[in-house]
């Protein structure tokens, strides 16, 4: 009667939640308790319920009694036949109540919803990554333990998560589940329908910037591009000869491959007559590297590779007498000592000498990444970039400076870092000669004499030298505080804010006056202090020419011309310049006496 009354009397402790049945309500604690009372005898593996046990005992009998009736797929469950079906009808039942967001399953929901509440109560030891839910931990774990636990049963190639498996598995079924509406084609993966749609709606979303031709999916621009480079990245290893798109290569290798044949027809004859043909093994078919049993298709690729065992370098350098293990690194090299940049980039006109050096360049001009991070989906131009990168996911710092032992997560960090001990400036300023540490730094020194202002807000159009600059001020408008103070809880904008606050509590003084060891929490501070000693007064007025050595004495002095006083007594409303002036004037109203000195 429940059923109909809606009455649910039976309540869960932990959550609240209430059932209309008891042993529902036994079935729902498990999920607190974590107990698993129902248990594989093949396996040991633990279920909560008894259906889901019986569903997993299919895994072991391999029997799948649920099927598609629109593509014959076979499930293990009836859950997981209705979940399929959605991909055929597109039904997202599970619906976001904070953002509309629909899915097909619930256990996606359930993972969406975290990202609105923002709790992140699961951190990994390793490199201190916070992660919503356990199983994301436990996925992200994989990547600094290495363990792939999802291997295929065909070819043994291992994943670290199963969905990537599930992916790969249709590599050996041939199953493509999903289907294109406008033609039927189906596909293995829902990116590659989604790529063959634009065939139908005509959506181009990669633009060449030479030409403005349209391209559906970016390896057909990067096919392209090569008609505007010249570039061409794929060399026949049998006769160097260079090609733009790999399907040309793979035709013009087949002339060897006929050829290869056609030598060997004779000694494949004489085996096959003295009884030899059964082991196809010396067949001119494949041809097997004898240390690692790895196997090429020519002769000439096998001979290519034995260098990496042997360490040959048969092709030397006549300049400087450099040996390489190929004809192509050769010629590339000598391109060192001639100077010769073959490659150019059509947007720049700059030059390269390696063609994979102009394609890399040309992605600064197309805002290509390829190289993507899997735990932040961050993307790179460089695959270099993406290394250094993951490092901060990982925690690694295998550079490290050999004056003061701080480590580093790049190489380049590392120079950049080891300059501020040997106090080299390699980098000079053309217009003023001032040096700098960094190539970064000269770059942004380098707009304050060209006026360039490259960065600009989209709220009130001011203009900026840097990046930093622009995000700092942006938060006037979005009123962001984000750096806190942990002793009074006091907010800032900028961290240099906070560290300078910071020093109003410890009574940290870094900043020291050789002159006379005076102390300063600011750098600023310092700097106007040391004006006492030098007497440099940089603040000139414009109106009488007088110069002062602080910002804030020329403002005060300019009201002497423009007659402004900012500052106003409450009492009599008496206007004066400096604040100073006013707090001593105040003293006629409440009657208290300056100390003077005797």
């Amino acid at each position: 009667m429940r059923t109909h009354s809606g009455e649910r009397p039976y309540r869960c402790q932990e959550c609240s939640r209430q059932f209309n049945d008891l042993s529902h309500l036994k079935r729902h604690i498990r999920t607190h308790t974590d107990e698993k009372p129902y248990k594989c005898e093949h396996c040991n593996k633990g279920f909560s319920r008894s259906t889901n046990l019986k569903a997993h005992m299919r895994t072991h009998t391999g029997e799948n009694p649920y099927t598609c009736e629109e593509c014959s797929k076979q499930f293990t469950s009836l859950s997981n036949l209705k979940s399929h079906i959605r991909t055929h009808t597109g039904e997202k039942p599970y619906k976001c109540g904070e953002c509309s967001k629909q899915f097909t399953l619930l256990s996606n929901l359930k993972r969406h919803l975290p990202t609105h509440m923002g709790e992140k109560p699961y951190r990994c030891e390793e490199c201190s990554k916070q992660f919503s839910k356990l199983e994301y931990l436990k996925k992200h774990v994989r990547i600094h333990t290495g363990v792939k636990p999802y291997v295929c049963e065909e070819c043994s190639k291992g994943f670290t998560q199963s969905s990537y498996l599930k992916t790969h598995m249709r590599t050996h079924t041939g199953e493509k589940p999903y289907n294109c509406e406008a033609c039927s084609k189906q596909f293995s993966q829902l990116d590659a329908l989604k790529i063959h749609i634009r065939t139908h709606t005509g959506e181009s979303l990669h633009r060449c910037e030479q030409c403005s031709k349209q391209f559906t999916t970016l390896s057909d621009l990067k096919r392209h591009m090569r008609t505007h480079t010249g570039e061409k990245p794929y060399t026949c290893d049998a006769c160097s000869k260079q090609f733009s798109d790999q399907g040309n290569l793979k035709k013009h290798m087949r002339t060897h491959w006929i050829l290869s044949l056609t030598k060997m027809k004779t000694t494949v004859r004489s085996h096959l007559t003295q009884g030899e043909g059964e082991d196809r093994q010396d067949s001119p078919r494949t041809h097997k590297c004898s240390h690692c049993d790895k196997e090429f298709p020519l002769k000439c690729r096998l001979s290519r590779h034995l260098r990496t065992h042997t360490g040959e370098r048969p092709y030397q350098c006549g300049e400087c007498g450099k040996r390489f293990g190929y004809l192509s690194n050769l010629k590339e090299h000598m391109r060192t000592h001639t100077g010769e940049k073959p490659y150019r980039c059509e947007g720049c006109g700059r030059r390269f000498s390696r063609p994979g050096h102009l394609k890399r360049h040309m992605r600064t001009h197309t805002g290509e990444k390829p190289y993507k991070c899997d735990e932040c989906s961050k993307q790179f131009i460089r695959l270099s970039k993406l290394k250094s990168h993951m490092r901060t996911h990982t925690g690694e710092r295998p550079y490290r400076c050999e004056e003061c032992s701080k480590q580093f997560s790049d190489l380049r960090s590392l120079k950049r870092h080891i300059r501020t001990h040997t106090g080299e400036k390699p980098y000079t300023c053309e217009e003023c000669s001032k040096q700098f540490g960094d190539q970064g730094h000269l770059k942004r020194h380098i707009r304050i004499h060209s006026g360039e202002k490259p960065y600009r807000c989209e709220e009130c159009n001011k203009p900026f030298n840097t990046l930093s600059n622009l995000k700092t001020h942006i938060r006037i408008h979005t009123g962001e505080t984000p750096y806190r103070c942990e002793e009074c809880s006091k907010q800032f904008s900028q961290l240099s804010q906070l560290k300078s606050h910071m020093r109003t509590h410890t009574g940290e003084k870094p900043y020291k006056c050789e002159e006379c060891s005076k102390q300063f929490r600011q750098l600023s501070q310092l700097k106007s202090h040391m004006r006492t000693h030098t007497g440099e007064k940089p603040y000139r007025c414009e109106e009488c020419s007088k110069q002062f050595s602080q910002l804030g004495n020329l403002k005060a002095h300019k009201m002497t011309h423009t007659g402004e006083r900012p500052y106003r007594c409450e009492k009599c409303n008496k206007g004066f310049r400096q604040s100073s002036d006013l707090r001593v004037h105040m003293q006629t109203h409440t009657g208290e006496c300056l100390s003077m000195p005797v």
